[in-house]
C-alpha cells in the first residue's frame, strides 16, 4: 500500500482531519497532482482558516500553476491568519515568498 492508499484509508475514518487532508495534497504535490492538491488545500481552509501550514504550501501550488493573482490573495490571508494567531514564524515565511512573488 502507497502512502495515498494509506492516508485515504485514516481518511475514510476521520474526512475532516486536516494534518491528513495536508498530508494527502503533499503527496499529490509529489506526484505532479497540482490541481488536485490546490482543491484540497483550499478545502481545508475553508473549513479550518486556522490551520495555518496549507496557506504557505497553497501558494506555491498557486504560483507553479501560474495562478499568480490567486497565489498572491492566499499569501496575504495567510499573513492575516498567522498574525492572528500570533504565529511570527509562518507570518515571516509567507511574507517572505509574499514578496518574492509580488516584488
Amino acid at each position: 500500500m502507497n502512502r495515498i492508499e494509506k492516508i485515504l484509508e485514516f481518511l475514510n475514518q476521520q474526512p475532516k482531519d486536516c494534518f491528513l487532508r495536508h498530508a494527502l495534497a503533499l503527496e499529490y504535490i509529489k506526484m505532479g497532482a497540482d490541481s488536485k492538491a490546490r482543491d484540497l488545500f483550499i478545502e481545508i481552509l475553508t473549513d479550518a482558516p486556522d490551520y495555518i501550514g496549507s496557506y504557505y504550501h497553497l501558494a506555491k501550488c498557486l504560483e507553479k500553476l501560474q495562478e499568480t493573482t490567486l497565489a498572491i490573495e492566499w499569501y496575504e490571508k495567510g499573513m492575516a491568519a498567522a498574525k492572528l494567531a500570533k504565529d511570527d514564524h509562518s507570518y515571516r515565511e509567507l511574507q517572505a515568498a509574499y514578496e518574492d512573488l509580488v516584488y
